[in-house]
């Protein structure tokens, strides 16, 4: 080290300049040198032996209290393990560190920066794309299913089902189901096809009906009266008459209809036993092959357009990511409270886990002090602090040179 060499240079020059006054003659000027550097000489020494010390065994001569370094590492590890846990990471250090920082407002800043540039847009997004592209959707199809069927055996189907029930009431679902069922069957009586198959279907059974006595000779008579084709008309003109004032509000028959419905949902709702069947029924299907099948579907379909939406968002140099990055971060700023909660929630996290492990970070230093050897630890110690150590022995060089002037001038003076 350059500084080393410094020291035993003024270490040289003040033992050169001792040995010089004394071959010159008596002189006060001689005198007051010859204090000067011997005195130099001596502190040069001191300081030398006390440097080197700390180290080593100054010549290699097993001194006492020498090599205090060596003979002290399991201390120093220790010491610096105890300021690592206790002062550098404590909660009150950390957080107050962390603070300064404002992780979030840093992050913002920092994405922003880089979605500024094309190249870091585009490969963010070609990342995107190949990771989605060799995403493994099969495999993923059956944790899917799993947690679909653990969520549906984890609800409470009473409370829902009564909220439902309720629901249905205000938003008058019942009605509405009602009217649908009513047009739907509208459309079907109306139909030609229709009419055809109603009146088939009387004519058969009123040939197959077995009625004796004169009740018998009319229903015959009725039937020998009427073919397919007008009683599939009548038949006709009947159900739809009835829907038709199914479907007027305030009809009486509606309305008991209404309320037989009403009633039936209300008892469905209530029966546990139906209602966990139902849950089950549905976890199966949700576990079944074709629904897992069904979904992976729906994964595929989902990446290709993801795919495709990415691929035109790379030819366009990623705009949109500018876009989103900044309206996320602005909606992040508005939201005060949101945030200030979501760092404390960081900071909290990052102070716990720190606190939790910081232990680990003591025995890897001990470890590694542990790994070297006495002249690494010695060379280790040097490189990071010996060049500071090398200027006590130039300033005590130097004091006690200025320190011996002093010293004979006082004698003189006596």
């Amino acid at each position: 080290m350059r500084t080393r060499y410094i020291a035993g240079l003024s270490l040289v020059a003040m033992g050169a300049g001792f040995v010089t006054t004394l071959f010159l003659p008596d002189h006060p000027v001689v005198d007051l040198l010859k204090g000067g550097f011997e005195a130099g000489l001596v502190g040069g020494f001191a300081d030398w032996f006390a440097v080197t010390a700390l180290f080593r065994h100054p010549l290699g001569i097993p001194i006492p209290h020498t090599s205090l370094l060596l003979k002290s590492r399991d201390k120093i590890a220790n010491s610096l393990i105890s300021a690592l846990e206790n002062e550098l990471l404590n909660k009150a250090s950390i957080t107050s560190r962390l603070k300064q920082f404002q992780l979030l407002k840093l992050a913002g800043s920092t994405v922003t920066r880089i979605v500024r540039k094309r190249s870091n847009r585009v490969g963010a997004i070609r990342l995107l794309h190949t990771l989605l592209t060799k995403l493994p959707l099969g495999s993923l199809v059956p944790y899917l299913q799993s947690g679909i069927v653990s969520m549906i055996g984890r609800i409470d189907v009473k409370p829902l089902a009564e909220k439902l029930l309720h629901t249905a009431a205000e938003e008058r679902w019942d009605e509405r189901a009602l009217d649908y069922a009513l047009d739907q069957g509208r459309i079907w009586v109306s139909r030609p096809e229709t009419g055809q198959l109603l009146g088939s279907i009387a004519q058969q059974k009123m040939q197959e009906a077995k009625v004796g006595g004169i009740m018998g000779f009319a229903v015959q008579a009725f039937a020998g009266f009427m073919n397919e084709d007008k009683l599939g008309t009548m038949i006709q003109q009947l159900l739809l008459s009835g829907i038709q004032d199914l479907s007027r509000s305030g009809n009486m028959n509606r309305e008991k209809l209404l309320a037989e419905i009403r009633n039936q949902l209300q008892r469905f709702a209530t029966d546990e036993e139906t209602l966990n069947k139902g849950k089950q029924w549905i976890a199966d299907k949700a576990a079944h092959p074709d629904s897992g099948k069904f979904i992976e579907e729906r994964l595929e379909s989902l990446r290709t357009s993801l795919l495709s939406a990415l691929d035109k968002e790379m030819d366009n140099g990623g705009r949109k990511v500018v876009t989103v990055v900044r309206y996320a971060i602005r909606k992040l700023q508005a939201e005060k409270e949101l945030t200030d909660n979501a760092e404390q929630k960081i900071l909290s996290f990052i102070v716990d886990f720190v606190e939790a492990n910081h232990y680990r970070l003591g025995l890897l230093l001990k470890d590694n002090i542990d790994q070297m050897n006495d002249k690494e630890l010695v060379r280790m110690l040097e490189e990071k602090v010996g060049s500071d150590l090398q200027w006590i022995r130039v300033n005590g060089a130097l004091c006690g040179f200025i320190i011996g002037l002093i010293l004979t001038s006082i004698q003189w003076l006596g």
